[in-house]
Parts: C-alpha cells; sequence; structure tokens
C-alpha cells in the first residue's frame, strides 16, 4: 500500500468512526458494494440486516467507494443476480460533469456550478414540473465527486422495467420529439373557383401555437417561441446568428423582413395561437431555429443508462468518495440552491492541521472559504490534503521519510 493510500484510509477512518451512513429506504433489501484504497477487487452481492452492521464494516474495511442497489431483492446478499429475485427498484437520474461540454476547460468548482442548475432543472422543470412527483418523493444527493443524483422511490415508478425507463429518458432529452407535433398544420380556405359542377377550394397552411393552457412539451416550446421572438426583435441580424446556428448562413435582409413580419404579428401569435399572420417565410425561419437550436436547449441532462438499469448500484448516502474526500451529500430542493460542495461537503472531522504535499503540477483551489495557491513542495490542512490526494492533484509528503516517521492504522 502506497503513502497516499494510508492517508486515505486515516482520514476515512475518523470520518465514519464519527459518521454513520444514510440509509436508504428498506436497506435491508439493498445489495450493497465497495471499492477499496488497498485492495484492487470490487466487494459486492452483500446484504445487512441492521444498521450497525454496516455502520462496523465501514470503521474495519474503510472503503475508497461504498454503493447499494437501486432495486430491491428478496435475498440482496445471494451470489448470482437470479438468486436475489428483483422485487423492484427506484428511479434514479445521474447527472454528471461528463455530460457537459467543455468540462475538462471548467474549474472543479465551476463545473460543480453548472451541473446543479442542470440538476435543478431536471427536478423542477421535470421530475417534480411534468411528472407530477411531489418533492418528498424525490431525494437529491451530491455525489462527493462530480454531480448528482436524484432518486424517486414513488411506488409509482417501482416495477418499471427498462423499456418504460428509456421512455422517461427520450421524453426529459426530447428525443424524438416532432415539430409538427408542438405546432401543428392547420388548412384554412382562403377562397373558392366553381368550374362547371366542381367547386374547387384554395387553402393557406399555417402552424398553429400551443396555447397557455398546454402541458409537458407542449407548454415549453410555446415558451421557446415566445424567448424567439423576443431576440429576433431586440437583436440585429450578426447577434441572431451567433445565439442561433441554425440561421447563420440566412441572409441579413432576410433577418431584417423576419423581423418586421413578427413585429407587425406578434400579439396574434400568442393571443390567437397562430403564425397565420407571419409569412410562409417567417414561420419556416422560426421553426428552423426551434427545431435545431431551441428544443436542445429546453431538454434536460441525464444519463441514459443509469436511468434504464433495474439492478444499479448507486453511492450511498453519508459515505465519502474516494476520489475527493467529500461527502456524499443528500440535500432537500431548497437546500441545493446555496449547496457548494466544496464548502458544505468537506467532513469536519478532517483537521486543519497542516500536513506535507508535493503537487502534481501547479494549481489553486478555494476550499472552506480559503484561496490557496498551490505549488510544488507545500503545506496544507489535512481537509485540503485529502480532497488533492484524492484527485491526485497532489501526493503525501515532502519525502518517504515523512510518510514513515508517521503511525498509520495497517
Amino acid at each position: 500500500m502506497d503513502q497516499n493510500s494510508r492517508f486515505m484510509i486515516k482520514a476515512f477512518r475518523k470520518y465514519y468512526k464519527g459518521n454513520a451512513p444514510v440509509l436508504p429506504e428498506r436497506f435491508g433489501r439493498r445489495e450493497f458494494g465497495f471499492m477499496f484504497f488497498d485492495r484492487t477487487f470490487v466487494q459486492r452481492h452483500l446484504g445487512f440486516p441492521r444498521a450497525d452492521d454496516i455502520r462496523r464494516f465501514l470503521i474495519s474495511q474503510v472503503p475508497a467507494h461504498c454503493y447499494y442497489s437501486t432495486a430491491y431483492y428478496r435475498d440482496p446478499s445471494a451470489p448470482t443476480m437470479d438468486d436475489k429475485t428483483w422485487l423492484g427498484a427506484d428511479l434514479i437520474f445521474d447527472l454528471d460533469a461528463d455530460h457537459l461540454t467543455g468540462a475538462d476547460k471548467m474549474t472543479y468548482a465551476d463545473m460543480l456550478e453548472r451541473i446543479k442548475r442542470e440538476m435543478m432543472n431536471l427536478v423542477d422543470s421535470f421530475i417534480c414540473g411534468d411528472f407530477g412527483f411531489d418533492e418528498k418523493e424525490v431525494s437529491i444527493v451530491f455525489s462527493g465527486g462530480r454531480g448528482y443524483h436524484a432518486h424517486v422511490s414513488s411506488p409509482k415508478v417501482l416495477t418499471l422495467g427498462p423499456p418504460e425507463r428509456r421512455e422517461i429518458v427520450d421524453y426529459v432529452t426530447s428525443k424524438g420529439l416532432s415539430i409538427d407535433w408542438a405546432f401543428p398544420r392547420k388548412e384554412t380556405a382562403t377562397s373558392a373557383v366553381n368550374i362547371g359542377k366542381q367547386k374547387l377550394t384554395n387553402y393557406t397552411t399555417d402552424r398553429l401555437v400551443p396555447g397557455p393552457d398546454s402541458g409537458g412539451w407542449r407548454l415549453r416550446m410555446r415558451g421557446g417561441l415566445s424567448t424567439v421572438t423576443e431576440d429576433i426583435l431586440s437583436m440585429d441580424p450578426k447577434e441572431l446568428k451567433k445565439r442561433y446556428p441554425s440561421v447563420e448562413k440566412t441572409a441579413d435582409r432576410t433577418l431584417l423582413t423576419v423581423r418586421s413580419d413578427v413585429g407587425s404579428s406578434k400579439n396574434s401569435l400568442f393571443e390567437r395561437n397562430t403564425m397565420a399572420a407571419l409569412t410562409k417565410k417567417s414561420q419556416e425561419i422560426i421553426l428552423k431555429i426551434l427545431t435545431e437550436d431551441v428544443i436542445i436547449s429546453l431538454a434536460g441532462e441525464v444519463d441514459e443508462p443509469v436511468t434504464a438499469d433495474v439492478k444499479r448500484l448507486i453511492r450511498l448516502p453519508g459515505s465519502v468518495h474516494g476520489k475527493s474526500g467529500l461527502r456524499v451529500t443528500p440535500l432537500s430542493r431548497n437546500e441545493l440552491d446555496e449547496f457548494d460542495p466544496l464548502r458544505d461537503a468537506v467532513p469536519a472531522e478532517y483537521s486543519h492541521d497542516p500536513v506535507k504535499i508535493t503537487m502534481k503540477r501547479d494549481s489553486e483551489i478555494t476550499i472552506l472559504g480559503e484561496r490557496m495557491p498551490l505549488r510544488g513542495e507545500t503545506e496544507v490542512p489535512e481537509y485540503a490534503a485529502v480532497f488533492l490526494i484524492g484527485r491526485k492533484m497532489a501526493d503525501f509528503g515532502h519525502t518517504a521519510d515523512q510518510c514513515s516517521s508517521m503511525s498509520f492504522p495497517q
């Protein structure tokens, strides 16, 4: 075992001696799994009938990562999945920084702020919004690493299979959403001509706008249309092309004509819920923006394999994350607004005592409100050392001699 692992085990054991995990509902029906600092294998297929059994395991074994099953089983400790007998599963939504465009160029703090906003949108707009789950049925958890989980434990979702859960993902991510469904065509007779005994009627086809009493994606697209029309009226063509890449190759003159058209017809769009007052060209350009730019911006982010999996292992709330040392923190929706992982998920059990570390690269972090420029061999408080070593940004100690002089538990 290397000196980094020894340091992390010591810090984690101190945490587990002072803290019990936050156990999920019916934890006795859940499978548990663990990864360790000093072992290469994953230990799973474990069941714990009593809460004290789990806590004793954490203190004695000091895992780097702790997981439990989203599924309920008749025998969670059975050695094979078939022998466990599946009884149902919570519905899990996982958001991780891997889903963010440009995440590799963000700081850790910025990355977590962005993914937090995505989780807030997911909960407010979809889980508690369109799907109608009560906040009491939804548990939000900071993963301790780079994201958040939302757990829905309602009996309504318990026996949903993978196909139904994939449909939920498709709804959230707008997969398969048809612009013709959101803005259906309507034919209106414009004139009629009698030719002999036949009457020929001419029709014009325009798009309907979802009404204010619509729900779900139709109401969301009505809001998107409102935003687009405001942007068309307030932005010059150059700004509009930057905001909406789908019209990048559209002539400026055309966009100015659309602006004039929208300006004279805007009220009828939302009072009469129709695009009939717009020219065909204006309707085409607006629908292009909605289809190629707006739908994806209104969609939610979610990790499809996690949500669709009915036998998934998910991080245990109240445990600590082996790659950051931060607490896997359960949160209410209100708490999520002001939650700052580098302030609120740093365990109090990690001390402020100085620890010698060697940075692998120059960096800077702000943790517990303290800004720390980090260069080469340096000293930081223990709570910062756990984070930096866990994130593989630093190694413990300046020399091997310091490591050997410390007393570590075996």
